[in-house]
């Protein structure tokens, strides 16, 4: 039996909402983890939730990898979430056409 499709959108109920990004924040740093061991890749991740708190991962130094983000000047792939959600089958489409 597979999982049941959630509609994304914001989640009204506070103590919901704070178990979910809870268990997600803790999902996404574990595919970070996993992906720079796989991979073998640098990995810098920063989360503020919605009350401003800082959560951050990074495979190394997270300074290093910062500064080495501030000084790139080529060319290089980037996604910026959009506004509307019809366009959340171009950002789709976007990341699969630049994996393969």
């Amino acid at each position: 039996m597979g999982r049941k499709k959630i509609q994304i959108t914001r989640i009204v109920d506070e103590r919901n909402r704070q178990v979910t990004f809870m268990k997600r924040k803790f999902g996404l740093m574990k595919k970070a983890y996993e992906l720079s061991i796989l991979c073998d890749c640098e990995i810098a991740l920063i989360i503020f939730n919605g009350s401003n708190k800082l959560f951050q991962y990074a495979s190394t130094d997270m300074d290093k990898v910062l500064l080495k983000y501030t000084e790139y000047n080529e060319p290089h792939e980037s996604s910026l979430r959009e506004t509307k959600q019809s366009d959340k089958s171009n950002f789709i489409q976007l990341i699969y056409n630049n994996s393969y």
